[in-house]
């Protein structure tokens, strides 16, 4: 397959529109379908304000923009698409009707890929009748900053289909990542989560708030993380201590099968989190317009950081 120019994204919201922008800066035309009225008609808006945030020219917003097309249903879409991402609610059910659909209306030939944070790629796309053109590509929030998309084949996956998404992404600048196993939460969101498990623990059992387990991982490990992965790190430190502090501190750690206890007392207690000015601390007005601006301009210093 030759690499695509007319890119279809279901659904605008966060990630949506990060999809979107980041195919149309690249000089793709993408169409775009979601239900919600208003998440369509401030499409182009919220694609110029976050090429604003990430620094692009104002005289360039235009040209980008224009090569995205909203849509008023799934069939308009998709339907001359040589790439199609979903990009719906963690809901299975609903992204399996949203397939059914999409699959009834693009063409046969079109790559359809699921832009889900953990949810196996086989429960979604299992009833396709064609399973091998199928594929996960979990981009990460903001997609439009984050270099890595994760491409996840299942078992029926073509593999020259695969491949061509991942050629795709990185002509269009992303690090795309080969996950040649079809597991839940992929590699990024295993890894993720196995810290925030941990992390929540330490909270649940008294052994230090959550401002604490924040400024550990900022002012130790996640300084270096950027540019030193973990098995780099077991390398560079020697196989044989990584050995030995296993030995002393794994027996210890958080191995719980099911979501924290804790979890749920904080939603039980309208402690959800920043939006709700209450989650593990206390959150002033405005802090999440705050915290979105302080993430965007620390990955645009590092981004320029690693280019050099």
């Amino acid at each position: 397959m030759t690499q695509p120019s007319r890119i279809a994204v279901i659904g605008a919201g966060l990630m949506g529109h990060g999809i979107a922008l980041t195919f149309a800066q690249a000089g793709h035309a993408v169409s775009v379908y979601d239900p919600i009225a208003n998440s369509l008609s401030t499409l182009h808006q919220r694609i110029k304000e976050s090429l604003l945030l990430v620094g692009r020219d104002a005289t360039e917003l235009d040209e980008i923009v224009e090569r995205v097309v909203p849509c008023s249903s799934i069939r308009a879409t998709v339907s001359a698409a040589e790439i199609v991402i979903e990009a719906a609610p963690e809901k299975l059910e609903l992204k399996q009707q949203l397939f059914a659909e999409i699959e009834a209306s693009a063409p046969i030939d079109a790559v359809l890929a699921s832009n889900t944070s953990v949810i196996q790629i086989s429960k979604i796309m299992g009833d396709l009748n064609h399973r091998q053109r199928a594929l996960g590509t979990h981009w990460w929030n903001p997609p439009h900053q984050i270099p890595l998309v994760e491409v996840v084949k299942t078992e029926w996956t073509d593999a020259s289909c695969a491949q061509a998404m991942f050629d795709l992404l990185q002509a269009v600048g992303k690090t795309p990542a080969m996950v040649e196993k079809d597991v839940p939460g992929f590699i990024g969101n295993r890894l993720q989560h196995a810290l925030w498990r941990e992390a929540i623990s330490l909270v649940e059992n008294g052994i230090c708030t959550a401002d604490t387990v924040d400024a550990v991982v900022k002012a130790s490990f996640g300084r270096r993380l950027a540019v030193l992965g973990p098995l780099e790190n077991a390398d560079l430190v020697g196989i044989e201590l990584t050995q030995d502090i296993h030995r002393h501190v794994l027996f210890d750690l958080e191995s719980s099968g099911d979501a924290s206890h804790y979890l749920q007392q904080l939603i039980d207690d309208g402690r959800t989190g920043m939006s709700a000015n209450v989650g593990f601390r206390d959150w002033n007005e405005g802090d999440v317009a705050r915290t979105k601006e302080r993430v965007s301009q620390y990955l645009r210093k590092l981004e320029t950081l690693l280019s050099k």
